[in-house]
């Protein structure tokens, strides 16, 4: 789940309004009529446009503070999300803003919305990588109490391999690895990911059922796949929702988790993605609690807390 993708229309306009910024469009239901997308490329153009009314510290806490609400009123108690640093600070945000923001509101998520949470920086891989090396430093500067280091955007062309340095940088610091490969990319960018990165954890990962090796080994070493139903159908990765090979994941074994990815854009909360394939595609009793231990394993949270939960 990216922070930034959840981002409702109803506060952009809000902190439109805060920072004075000039929008595209000109009423929410206007803006709304542009959630159809063809691909990952044209959603990201909106995503990155939308961004542009965040600006402040304060910005970022209240984005924050409006998604962990609504993932307690879905019924979470534990995220792990990404945000993406380099959008914002190549549009003049100070990395510290960005940072302050996001933490200050994840730091109160048990006090205020009896969350926990985990806060994963992202790299952005259609970026320079020189760039990738310099923001990773500047956050390791701020001394920001991440958990981990990610990969995301656009996947054609730019695999995993092209940061094999940052993300060995990130390993020696004690940080979780995780990427997202095998969304639109190749079952190649997920070995990449695995072989080269040394991720932990796959975001999507639904292409690796093109390779019959691949799957024995994510099922073998029990990688976890960060699968986004709502996503896949919207980015057209799928033609229908129906047609979701997240059954066929589970019957091979696959560790397979159920995530939002950019639930503002994408038709829904973590919550929302589980209603509609229990609608759509009658997930049976078994195969749900496969799911929901799933996840508490995928996790990074300690083993003791893993333990409490999974009773």
């Amino acid at each position: 789940m990216h922070i930034e993708g959840s981002l409702e229309p109803e506060l952009i306009f809000e902190l439109a309004e805060r920072n004075r910024v000039s929008l595209p469009y000109a009423t929410i239901e206007e803006l709304r009529a542009r959630y159809e997308f063809a691909d990952l490329q044209s959603f990201l153009d909106l995503y990155f446009e939308n961004m542009q009314v965040l600006r402040t510290a304060q910005d970022f806490a209240d984005l924050t503070r409006a998604y962990l609400a609504r993932a307690a009123a879905g019924g979470l108690v534990h995220v792990e999300f990404f945000f993406n640093p380099q959008a914002h600070v190549n549009r003049g945000v100070p990395l510290a803003a960005v940072v302050d923001g996001i933490m200050d509101a994840a730091a109160a998520s048990e006090r205020e919305f009896g969350i926990s949470c985990g806060v994963i920086p992202a790299i952005l891989r259609d970026r320079p990588v020189t760039e990738a090396d310099e923001v990773f430093s500047e956050i390791l500067r701020l001394g920001a109490p991440v958990i981990g280091l990610g990969l995301d955007s656009a996947e054609v062309g730019y695999p995993p391999s092209l940061f094999e340095d940052v993300f060995a940088r990130a390993r020696a610091e004690g940080l979780h690895v995780v990427a997202h490969a095998g969304e639109e990319g190749p079952p190649e960018y997920v070995w990449q990911a695995l072989d080269l990165l040394g991720a932990e954890r796959i975001d999507h990962g639904i292409r690796a059922l093109e390779d019959p090796a691949l799957v024995q080994r994510l099922v073998d070493e029990e990688i976890p796949l960060t699968v986004c139903p709502l996503s896949n159908e919207r980015l057209k990765v799928v033609d229908r929702l129906e047609e979701h090979p997240l059954r066929r994941m589970l019957d091979a074994g696959l560790t397979v988790t159920v995530n939002s990815d950019d639930p503002a854009y994408f038709g829904g909360y973590v919550d929302d993605n589980v209603t509609q394939l229990h609608e759509r595609l009658g997930l049976t009793e078994g195969e749900w609690e496969t799911l929901a231990r799933n996840s508490i394993r995928a996790s990074f949270l300690g083993d003791a807390r893993k333990s409490e939960l999974l009773r």
